[in-house]
């Protein structure tokens, strides 16, 4: 695992899970693939293409108009960063705290994702060591 985010998300061993045109394209079909290949990679313990479906399902999310969903995905987001920590101290968590904070800001997630959101954000301020 690399230390910064942008490494992890640009390492070349990782092959690319849809194209840039696919990428481009706002929909609800491509909203739900993004969502169940995130799903699917998260169970298979592999963290960086399931972070990189949940980034997708995040942009989708925002490109339908849907902050709740797009709250979901920055958690999510957030979660899969926290898990790569687990296994790896060096990964910066930083990412994952912007994300929960800008999730947070939406005003629109769900009592159940706010809750998620205040436990990943507990953990990324621990490591960050930033104060409550």
């Amino acid at each position: 695992m690399a230390a910064a985010m942008g490494t992890i998300l640009a390492s070349p061993r990782q092959e690319p899970t849809q194209t840039a045109a696919d990428r481009q394209a706002i929909s609800y079909d491509k909203w739900l693939a993004a969502k169940e290949s995130a799903e699917r990679y998260d169970r298979d313990g592999k963290y960086v293409e399931a972070l990189q479906n949940y980034l997708e399902y995040t942009r989708q999310a925002e490109g339908l108009g849907r902050p709740g969903l797009m709250a979901w995905g920055k958690n999510n987001s957030a979660y899969m960063i926290i898990k790569m920590h687990t296994q790896d101290p060096t990964v910066d968590l930083a990412p994952a705290k912007k994300m929960l904070d800008e999730a947070m800001a939406t005003g629109e997630a769900s009592e159940n994702c706010k809750r998620l959101l205040a436990l990943n954000m507990e953990y990324a301020k621990l490591f960050l060591r930033l104060p409550e």
